[in-house]
């Protein structure tokens, strides 16, 4: 009998561990976290898109690292992470054994693609990492970069060969020749050069485009360079002479889209490109086939995979997988997101918004880290987002100059406010829920109605955009801080200019009152906090310590704490009584855009350029490493 109860529970035991193990490899939202954070929101905005050899892995460059997916399953196997700033590239070697990745700290690093293990770190280069990419044979890697200069390097070794000089500015692409005997380099110049990998030699400047140049490739037969360029055209040119045999354009109309990205399927027979949409051209007559339409932002990345039956897209925020076959989508690689200006809590600390460059506003569940809703409505960068007090509405502010009010339980779009004749930087509601204030790029404060949407007052005064806009907590005063680099503090209900708090010397780009609405913070381009005393309008404090423009401040709901989020990609808190620096929480890879407290003050949330956001466990990190 106590044999089989044993065994009984190695059984349970067993099946237990292994649900754990199944359910943490699934969990991506935990994988590689900084110190002192809980979760990760988003996996980052996608920058490239490549496929192994085999055809069963995709890799792709995000904001944080590079992710791998199964492309059996289309479940994410890993998260490689090392690099310090956003990853911009990745390319596998001809046998699959290597993964290179080029990143905007300026490194690159060569993975095992079978078990992730960072192999070597190429150093030595400065600038980005905009794009690498393997000799055909695997013996050479190619690195184009935003100084302008082309580096080759031995795999085997990792050391420096060659450094290839002559575009004058960010080399976007380098592709080799099928051959390997040609590189060829697409800039920001508006140049594409040919070089000669043997010797280092320019061989040619293929000359007849006038815009910027983001992508090259090459057919498979080595015959012809496709260039995709910033006018939304692509060139076809003729590699022994170099000059160029088509123009292809596919979009009409007053508003054209850079195409960013080109690729040739594996038979040589159609050309894919990028731009608001996906293209296939016949390249023997240059006609258009097919267009693919899905993304809501520019596709920077086209792969094909190696038997050409698939052709992944990708843009800031989703990858999408196209049968050649029929046309249509197959699947859908979905968590990331694109750049995060705005990050908020609902009211009762259950749901979390986020809004950024993917035109999009997503909805997160804060107790297991899932993506409930994306809304969708906006055609530019949501740079706004807040609840309603009943946590019953969103409210969204685009650059598209449109304020949205949405439904959170259905997310359904309820009503689009029009008015300001430019930009909508800031959105934000009055303690009683009855006024929506918005801060624009035409340089006025504008009051809303929040129930009927009706437009209530205009304030104005300002000479610069108007960055930012706070209520005190008392309903009182609004606080407004704009590009002139000032502070304006209006009363609430009269609309009348109350005082100007001038000390910054740059751009003020959030403010932030206090609980006890007797403190208001701002930040600034001129790297510093400041602290006001709203009664007088006194200058109280001065706070310095983040090496780039402070981007974003928020108190914790005690009051006691400040926490301010920085283009150098940290995250500083502060002890609002004595202005003393408290602690640096460290973990993005690109600028940290906003940050907010939750309700409970227990969870500061900061969202990034690169594409995520961190939820920190404030109860343990602001006791540890004071």
């Amino acid at each position: 009998m106590k044999t089989k109860l044993f065994f009984l529970f190695l059984t349970s035991l067993f099946i237990a561990t292994l649900f754990l193990c199944n359910s943490f490899a699934q969990d991506y939202t935990t994988w590689h976290l900084p110190e002192g954070t809980k979760a990760r929101l988003g996996k980052g905005e996608i920058q490239n898109v490549a496929y192994s050899p085999d055809g069963n892995t995709i890799a792709v460059a995000a904001g944080i690292g590079i992710w791998l997916y199964d492309l059996q399953t289309y479940q994410e196997l890993s998260l490689l992470t090392g690099h310090s700033g956003s990853v911009y590239s990745v390319a596998f070697s001809p046998n699959g054994q290597i993964l290179a990745s080029g990143s905007a700290d300026g490194t690159i690093r060569l993975w095992d693609a079978t078990t992730g293990e960072s192999k070597q770190t190429l150093q030595g280069q400065t600038g980005y990492v905009r794009s690498v990419v393997f000799s055909p044979d695997g013996q050479t890697l190619a690195s184009g970069n935003s100084d302008g200069t082309i580096h080759l390097w031995d795999v085997a070794t990792g050391v420096h060969k060659q450094t290839l000089q002559g575009q004058t500015r960010h080399v976007n692409s380098v592709v080799f020749s099928p051959d390997g005997q040609i590189l060829a380099s697409a800039s920001l110049d508006g140049i594409i050069r040919l070089w000669d990998v043997a010797t280092g030699e320019q061989k040619q400047i293929l000359q007849g485009q006038t815009a910027d140049a983001y992508r090259v490739a090459f057919s498979p037969d080595g015959q012809i360079l496709a260039s995709g360029n910033s006018d939304g055209t692509i060139h076809l040119w003729d590699i022994a002479t170099g000059e160029p045999k088509q123009t292809l354009q596919g979009q009409t109309g007053n508003v054209i889209s850079s195409v960013l990205s080109v690729a040739f399927s594996p038979d040589g027979q159609t050309l894919a490109s990028g731009d608001n949409a996906i293209r296939l051209w016949d390249v023997a007559t240059g006609e258009q086939k097919q267009t693919f339409r899905g993304h809501t932002n520019g596709v920077r990345s086209l792969a094909f995979s190696p038997d050409g039956q698939t052709l992944a897209s990708g843009s800031w925020e989703v990858i999408r997988l196209w049968d050649m076959a029929t046309g249509e989508q197959k699947q859908i690689l979905q968590g990331h997101t694109g750049a995060v200006f705005s990050v908020v809590f609902s009211s009762d600390g259950q749901i979390f918004a986020s809004g950024g460059t993917d035109n999009a506003i997503r909805l997160w569940d804060v107790a297991t880290g899932e993506q409930k809703q994306i809304l969708q409505g906006h055609t530019w960068y949501v740079r706004s987002v807040v609840f309603s007090s009943d946590g019953q509405t969103l409210i969204s502010g685009s650059l598209d100059g449109t304020i949205r009010l949405w439904d959170v339980a259905t997310g359904a779009h309820k009503q689009t406010r029009h008015g300001h004749g430019m930009l909508v930087y800031s959105v934000v509601f009055s303690p009683d829920g009855q006024t929506l204030a918005s801060g624009s790029g035409d340089k006025t404060i504008r009051l809303w109605d929040a129930t009927t949407g009706a437009h209530k007052q205009t304030f104005q005064g300002h000479t610069g955009y108007v960055y930012s806009v706070a209520f005190s907590p008392d309903g009182q005063t609004l606080a407004s801080g704009s590009l002139d680099g000032t502070i304006r503090l209006w009363d609430a209900t009269t609309g009348a200019h109350k005082q100007t708090l001038q000390g910054h010397t740059r751009h003020v780009v959030s403010v932030a009152f206090s609980p006890d609405s007797q403190t208001l913070a701002s930040s600034s381009w001129d790297n510093t906090i400041r602290l006001w005393d709203v009664a007088t309008g006194e200058h109280k404090q001065t706070l310095q310590g983040h090496g780039r423009h402070v981007n974003s401040v928020a108190f914790s709901p005690d009051g006691q704490i400040l926490a301010s989020g920085g283009s150098d990609k940290t995250i500083r808190l502060w002890d609002v009584a004595t202005g003393a620096h408290k602690q640096t929480l460290q973990g993005h890879a690109d600028w940290v855009r906003s940050v907010v407290f939750s309700p409970d003050g227990q969870t500061l949330a900061s969202g990034s350029s690169d594409g995520t956001v961190l939820l920190w466990h404030i109860t343990s990190t602001t006791t540890k490493h004071p």
